[in-house]
């Protein structure tokens, strides 16, 4: 299929941003916004942004990929995850003033992207969908827990470690202090409400830890979720064990509008070609599918 790629620029509070815009020849009603995680640009790791908007496109599907307000080419200053919300929706309008017969918008998003859009979803009618990709959970108990479990475990059985044990290159005493500030850590549990203990603690000053403003985030947003996690990442290890160890994570996992694939191999920015082929032949599909 022909598609069309036009720049779009945009204001946001004054500032201006800049975004791509991936048009097909007949495009369909629902389209894709690419948010941008952490340090990076409206092309992606690995270009990832910008084949997945081509892919869609061609495969009918209208996308769109910008950069936020301090980053990439876009004005203004510097801001993290937590505070994009008014430049999604400022995207969001350029979107459908750009696009002839957009009806409603899937956000797609990566790592903190991810954690950005489930906080801005329920904020507007117009979006239908989230696909979240490795979405960022981190706090220190988290992270901690993760590598107790997924690090330490594995690298207690390195063949290398022991080597380097034998040969006297390894600083025993630097590995156990960062091994006993990871187990204190992860012995700080947190009651919620109701009562639930949870793993993540608590945020600065006492308020919600980010897992909890994740969740509920999603338990106000009434659209569909596509859940993809990466095999070998910390980031969708950490989201795993969070789920694992907390029972509304696990209800809303398993609730009727959430689907989940998870690629075994894949590091954080499926930075191989066949593993953006598959997040991007599985975003299609669902797309699709409803």
């Amino acid at each position: 299929m022909n598609i069309v790629e036009r720049p779009l620029v945009f204001s946001c509070h004054g500032d201006w941003s800049y975004g791509i815009l991936s048009l097909p020849a007949a495009p369909a009603a629902r389209g894709v916004l690419i948010v941008v995680g952490g340090p990076q640009y409206r092309v992606g790791s690995h270009r990832q942004f910008t084949l997945l908007a081509r892919h869609l496109a061609a495969q009918g599907i209208p996308a769109m990929r910008f950069d936020y307000r301090g980053m990439g080419d876009s004005q203004g200053n510097v801001r993290d995850f937590e505070e994009i919300s008014d430049d999604i929706r400022a995207a969001v309008d350029a979107f459908f003033a750009e696009s002839p017969g957009l009806q409603e918008v899937v956000i797609w998003g990566l790592c903190d992207a991810a954690s950005a859009a489930i906080f801005y979803a329920a904020s507007d009618s117009r979006i239908c969908g989230l696909v979240l990709l490795n979405p960022w959970v981190r706090t220190e108990e988290g992270i901690a827990r993760a590598y107790l479990k997924h690090y330490y475990l594995k690298r207690a059985f390195d063949p290398d470690l022991w080597k380097k044990i034998m040969q006297g290159r390894f600083d025993g005493r630097a590995a156990w202090r960062s091994l006993r500030t990871m187990l204190e850590t992860v012995r700080r549990p947190v009651k919620q409400n109701g009562g639930e203990i949870a793993p993540w603690g608590t945020g600065h000053g006492g308020a919600p830890a980010l897992p909890e403003r994740m969740h509920e985030g999603l338990r106000r947003f009434n659209g569909k979720v596509l859940l993809v996690l990466s095999g070998n990442d910390m980031t969708a290890q950490e989201f795993s064990d969070l789920a694992k160890t907390s029972r509304k994570w696990q209800k809303f996992l398993r609730g009727p509008n959430v689907q989940q694939h998870q690629l075994a191999g894949a590091n954080h920015t499926f930075s191989q070609e066949a593993w953006r082929n598959q997040v991007a032949q599985w975003t299609t599909d669902w797309i699709r599918s409803w």
